[in-house]
């Protein structure tokens, strides 16, 4: 990084925390430059600039990155835990960059939450314009009727907050609970758990399996997996993350075998000569 940019920015692309989260640190004290603590987000820092956050210093942005979290239900989506609760990156394994993530899923909800170790990124995929769906597999007591899921399709209101129309989808009755896939594009707190209730339906397990175009797949509970490069870059449709990382396409046809030669042709009589025709 040559050019000068926004402290809070610099902060996100290195993985610590969006830029709104690092405004909030900021204006706390923990963000010093060169030794001085600051209080504003109103500063331009370049490479030459040493940052530390708590008292650690800033690494240089690695490129952006993403990954696929399982997460399992009981641990809460945060950094930091006011009740002491155990959060996704404490269980996160070994190895693994600071990392955000992309939205949340609530205690007791389960399945695919994104990773990103980039502050743009997270802000990209967390916008409404970006539209993706987000599928669930949601289990539920009771027997209920498809029809008993129009309002949801319609966009219901909950607690005076308004809910955009979802996708819904009665699957089977199993014993006394009765499985359900749910779609929606916007990602309010408890959204499906509150949605349900307002009908008389009480959720007892959530489980997300998809986010816009990236699966669970058959990701076990608590595993990681990362996204190829080129695979974020076309899905966020953003080719500008392949400039110095992209590999060459490889040649075709198998690894090691010789080129194909073009057999030769027929000899058409003597020195090439097409050969006389035989009178009959």
């Amino acid at each position: 990084m040559t050019d000068a940019e926004r402290i809070a920015k610099r902060l996100s692309r290195a993985g610590i925390a969006s830029r709104r989260e690092a405004e909030r640190m900021i204006e706390a004290g923990r963000v010093s430059v060169n030794g001085k603590r600051i209080d504003s987000p109103a500063l331009n820092v370049t490479a030459a600039d040493q940052i530390t956050v708590d008292g650690q210093p800033v690494g240089e942005p690695d490129r952006p990155r993403l990954w696929l979290y399982h997460k399992p239900a009981g641990l809460v989506t945060t950094t930091s835990d006011e009740k002491g609760r155990e959060t996704v990156f404490d269980k996160l394994p070994e190895g693994m960059p600071r990392v955000m993530s992309v939205g949340r899923l609530d205690l007791n909800s389960e399945g695919l939450l994104l990773l990103t170790n980039d502050g743009g990124i997270k802000r990209k995929l967390e916008l409404p314009s970006t539209g993706w769906l987000r599928k669930y597999r949601v289990r539920m007591k009771g027997t209920p009727k498809d029809t008993d899921f129009e309002p949801l399709r319609r966009g219901i209101e909950a607690d005076g907050e308004r809910f955009q129309p979802m996708q819904v989808k009665l699957d089977r009755q199993q014993g006394a609970n009765a499985w359900v896939t749910v779609g929606l594009r916007e990602g309010k707190n408890r959204e499906i758990r509150r949605a349900m209730s307002e009908i008389g339906f009480e959720v007892n397990r959530l489980l997300r399996v998809s986010y816009g175009p990236f699966r669970l797949g058959e990701l076990k509970a608590g595993d990681v997996e990362e996204v190829k490069l080129r695979v974020m870059a076309d899905q966020l449709g953003m080719p500008e993350l392949l400039e110095g990382h992209a590999k060459p396409a490889p040649p075709k046809g198998k690894p090691g075998a010789r080129p194909r030669r073009k057999p030769p042709s027929k000899p058409r009589g003597p020195l090439g000569a097409k050969p006389p025709r035989r009178r009959r």
